[in-house]
């Protein structure tokens, strides 16, 4: 985030979320604890808000060493309370992604934040806060067919893994020969999925001319509204 966003301007918000192993699913407690324990942290997704240029944003962060950044209750209550500060804020919401996509230990609670993420994206559209998501390695199925694909703006690292079944999954099922550059960052923006590849080291610059782009000075002046009706 360093790199990103202004310096120390970041703010943690939602740490108190944790996933609970409803399901009572084989082993799942047991690789939680790992993953914290070698990630420290309590979940794939860091939330919060942060500063471009000065400028406020809502951000949500995927770390794939968290369970291959899977989404579950937790990360997907994260990225939806992301999407609802920056349309209740009147600030723009930006998310980097790095998922395998619904975390299968939680069953159908995990794939309910489909719907769920989804529905919060809708909530930046009605109040006209734009939505920017960028594609880091890998972006794939559950959080691809939500909300990383229905973004205003879609980035993509260079050479990111973009699909919704990965290559195996796509060789069990006899899929024919596809072309040597399928599912990457590269294939999908030439087929049109996303609107521009961008490297990391150009990403803060790219971020901070589509905020002000979109409007990012006029959403402080919003946000001073939409909290003023919210009291």
């Amino acid at each position: 985030m360093r790199w990103t966003f202004d310096e120390d301007s970041f703010e943690e918000l939602d740490t108190d979320l944790r996933s609970i192993d409803t399901l009572q699913f084989p082993e799942y407690a047991e690789k939680l604890k790992a993953a914290e324990e070698k990630t420290r942290m309590h979940d794939s997704i860091v939330s919060g808000r942060a500063k471009l240029d000065e400028m406020p944003v809502s951000v949500a962060v995927a770390d794939f060493s968290f369970m291959g950044g899977s989404m579950g209750s937790v990360a997907g209550e994260k990225i939806t309370r992301t999407l609802e500060r920056a349309a209740q804020q009147g600030i723009p919401a930006i998310i980097f992604c790095a998922s395998g996509g619904a975390r299968m230990q939680e069953g159908i609670l995990s794939l309910m934040q489909m719907a769920k993420t989804s529905a919060a994206v809708q909530q930046c559209r009605e109040v006209g806060v734009p939505y920017i998501c960028i594609f880091t390695d890998p972006t794939m199925a559950g959080v691809l067919a939500s909300y990383a694909s229905i973004a205003d703006v879609i980035i993509a690292e260079p050479k990111s893994l973009v699909g919704f079944a990965g290559a195996r999954v796509a060789k069990q099922a006899g899929v024919g020969k596809v072309p040597d550059d399928f599912q990457t960052a590269e294939f999908v923006f030439k087929h049109g999925m996303i609107d521009a590849i961008v490297p990391r080291k150009e990403m803060r610059a790219t971020l901070t001319s589509l905020v002000k782009t979109l409007g990012g000075h006029l959403f402080l002046s919003l946000g001073s509204v939409v909290k003023e009706n919210m009291r």
